[in-house]
């Protein structure tokens, strides 16, 4: 995880007014793992999201961007940022966006509605119309997993050594089963529950898109699935509706539901991977980790249990367009 950086009050009023704001307060978020970001208020009481940018450089931080306003413009359920775009904080990309008021649902206020809602944003999201020059390739390739877990093998701690080898091994197993041409484009990677702002039953904002790479769509929607409809098990029902919304708008192919396996396999190695590098090395002493990858490895089980042949009998039963208002 990042060092965060702070941001005077002095910093924000000057860089406010390149976006045509007066800014009178600043307040720190504690919201994400990676970037500093901060509300601010203006001295009639509006305000608005701000961001410093903490791993992308600026190309990166633009292309963002760009793609949020290309989103928005296509009625995806993103927040526009404001013009000009990205300025320099302390030499690091900075922009501010309006602020949405929201919520977060917690686990126990997921349902299957909540979960359709998902898939039908998802969906919108694929579907978009995206230049490719705004699709990078990501940091969350198998090939960049390998390196990390490398890196840990080689100087991590000797507790996580059979965990480690588990995992790489796991890669190398389902890396020959990947089809390379499944379809793919816009990828969000990283859909959970804090990523998906809420005003009462509809969804107001799909947040967090610097993990956007060039990915296979079943990829995604499966890193969503596990995301909202995973507690100690796969909850079906839930599941089967948030495959459903998305089906709604942009159903699977059968070369995608022939992936479904080996693409669920890789979105429970990328995130055992990330919380392995990203929490579990960092957790003092025996306090438990933020996020435990242990919770991902079960979901890899589940999948090699085959939860996912109960998944699409389920979806099967139940047409994509039922529910739908």
């Amino acid at each position: 995880m990042a060092k965060l950086s702070p941001l005077s009050l002095q910093s924000a009023r000057a860089l406010g007014r390149d976006y045509g704001i007066d800014v009178a307060g600043v307040e720190p978020l504690a919201l994400g793992s990676v970037n500093s970001n901060f509300r601010l208020v203006t001295a009639d009481s509006r305000a608005y999201f701000a961001r410093i940018y903490e791993e992308q450089e600026r190309a990166g931080a633009e292309r963002e961007i760009e793609l949020l306003s290309r989103l928005a413009a296509q009625g995806v359920p993103v927040v526009r940022p404001l013009a000009p775009g990205v300025r320099d904080c302390a030499g690091k990309p900075f922009a501010v966006f309006p602020w949405i008021a929201g919520d977060w649902l917690c686990l126990q206020r997921v349902g299957a509605d909540s979960c359709r809602k998902v898939g039908e944003a998802l969906a919108r999201v694929h579907r978009a119309d995206v230049p490719e020059a705004l699709l990078p390739e990501g940091r969350f390739r198998p090939v960049d997993m390998l390196q990390r877990l490398e890196r840990v093998r080689e100087s991590g701690p000797a507790a996580l050594a059979a965990d480690v080898a588990f995992v790489a091994g796991k890669y190398a197993e389902y890396a020959p089963r990947r089809d390379s041409a499944l379809p793919g484009g816009v990828c969000h990677g990283d859909l959970f529950r804090d990523n998906v702002l809420w005003q009462g039953a509809e969804i107001a904002a799909l947040l967090d898109f610097e993990s956007v790479c060039r990915g296979s769509y079943v990829y995604d929607l499966m890193v969503s699935v596990f995301a909202w409809c995973y507690r100690s098990e796969l909850e079906l029902e839930q599941a089967a509706a948030l495959v459903n919304g998305y089906q709604s708008l942009r159903p699977l192919s059968p070369a995608e539901w022939a992936a479904l396996e080996v693409e669920s396999a890789f979105a429970c190695l990328r995130f055992a991977t990330t919380r392995i590098t990203d929490f579990e090395l960092r957790r003092d002493g025996g306090a438990p980790p933020v996020r435990d990858f242990r919770r991902f490895l079960a979901r890899l089980a589940a999948v090699e249990a085959g939860v996912l042949g109960e998944l699409r009998a389920r979806v099967e039963r139940t047409p994509a367009d039922s529910g739908r208002t």
